[in-house]
């Protein structure tokens, strides 16, 4: 018996419905009709469906499958979960009296606390689950994927709960810590000698030559819509939402899925305008920036979309943001000036400055990427991108956890002794102004890019 099926792909180009998961998997992840590889999730159920959900006081699990009749999966036995995707949104104040004083800005700033997630603690978690659930429903035994870390943590979280094998294609220089834990989970990692770009292309030549799945990316439908949930999260836990979204990018399933619950919440009254969605790279592998900075420069000329930089085998502190060559920037460019919003790179060299601020003011220990989002806060003010009246959510999309360099840098407080006559009482406060200090002199030492 055909199980029925209460969602259908929509491809982007040509409009053709794709059916279902198996046929979607059968066309290599593409349209039968005109291989496009970017299709929309439709469900059977209304969009305004969702708002029911979220008022929901009888669903007392805790995590995204709250949202599950619009989520690409058709039974709930194949739900495969660490309650992933219900996390905390914290106001920080700090920050909003920070944008106050220093540059007569008042807004409100919230963190949106993926590092919370109880899969591996990452932004990728959402996505893993969703992706082992609907991996485990088609049959799926075996998988592959190219990563530069966190979503290569999050599938084998998953999918090794899924009974499901995953070999993961990671760029050499990515860190130790994440092929560990891929490997905590008897799941395959090959380091590629080269960069993600690499990485990429032989995760892709395995699965043309063992015919084993490829994660489909940034565009995955699994991952959209894993994400999109986000959007309904928002809704339920913030009094009013967000007018500016502040990402570290990499590849971009963020604003993907953000446009994607927009999309299919338009109409229902329940949200309005796009946020401004500010996406921030390290200012060591920025293609993106480069190349969004340039057409802006030049009016957005014809055939802007497909003018960046590509950066071969990117040195960077941040590996899991080192794409060099972005794909996915057509899209991604093409959703931040839709939203009015802008590309901007934070100073590498700051990162540790950023992370020893928050740990001091939220007690949160923030990983480099999360570094590089929260940095973009500061780049935003600096830039004048944020306004009166704003709104401003901050994607925390990992902890410290698989950072140990990291949180060694973060040392800053340890004196050495031998005898107790070099030991005196103290107040922690009175690290306070040193922490803020290169802050508060920001418009000093900011990256100067030409707007």
């Amino acid at each position: 018996m055909t199980q029925k099926t209460k969602f259908h792909f929509r491809c982007l180009k040509c409009n053709y419905i794709i059916k279902d998961f198996k046929e979607w998997f059968e066309h290599n992840q593409s349209c039968p009709v005109c291989k496009h590889k970017f299709v929309f999730t439709e469900y059977e159920k209304p969009s305004s469906d969702v708002k029911a959900l979220i008022d929901d006081k009888n669903y007392t699990k805790h995590d995204l499958w709250r949202y599950f009749d619009f989520l690409p999966l058709n039974d709930r036995a194949n739900i495969i979960s660490s309650e992933e995707g219900a996390v905390p949104v914290d106001k920080w104040d700090f920050l909003k009296d920070f944008a106050k004083k220093q540059y007569n800005v008042d807004i409100d700033v919230f963190a949106f606390r993926n590092d919370l997630n109880k899969g591996t603690g990452t932004f990728k978690d959402p996505a893993g689950s969703v992706a082992a659930s609907v991996l485990k429903e088609c049959g799926i035994t075996e998988y592959c994927i190219a990563s530069t870390g966190n979503i290569a943590n999050a599938y084998a979280h998953y999918l090794a709960k899924a009974g499901i094998s995953i070999s993961v294609f990671i760029p050499q220089d990515a860190l130790m810590a994440n092929e560990a834990e891929v490997n905590s989970y008897a799941q395959r990692i090959y380091r590629v000698k080269g960069d993600y770009a690499a990485a990429k292309k032989i995760a892709a030549e395995y699965n043309g030559k063992y015919n084993i799945l490829l994660s489909g990316g940034n565009i995955d439908p699994m991952r959209v819509e894993a994400k999109k949930t986000m959007v309904f999260e928002w809704m339920r836990l913030m009094d009013k939402m967000p007018t500016v979204y502040i990402q570290a990018l990499s590849g971009g399933t963020g604003p993907i899925a953000i446009d994607k619950a927009y999309h299919d919440l338009k109409g229902t009254g329940l949200l309005g305008e796009l946020p401004r969605f500010l996406m921030i790279q390290p200012d060591q592998c920025a293609p993106m920036t480069q190349g969004y900075r340039k057409s802006k420069a030049n009016g957005f000329p014809e055939g802007w979309l497909n003018d960046y930089p590509i950066i071969e085998s990117p040195i960077t502190a941040v590996p899991t943001l080192a794409t060099g060559n972005p794909g996915s920037y057509p899209i991604i460019a093409d959703l931040v000036r839709k939203s009015n919003g802008e590309m901007l790179e934070f100073d590498e060299k700051a990162i540790v400055d950023v992370a020893r601020l928050i740990a001091y003011e939220t007690h949160v220990s923030v990983g480099p990427a999360a570094c590089i989002a929260i940095g973009g806060f500061f780049e935003a003010l600096h830039h004048g991108k944020l306004n009166n009246g704003d709104t401003v959510l901050i994607n925390v999309g990992e902890g410290v956890r698989r950072a140990p360099k990291l949180m060694e840098e973060l040392i800053y407080t340890t004196q050495h002794i031998s005898s107790i006559d070099e030991v005196k009482p103290f107040n922690r406060s009175d690290y306070r102004a040193k922490l803020w200090e290169p802050f508060l002199e920001y418009d000093k030492i900011a990256i100067e890019k030409t707007r």
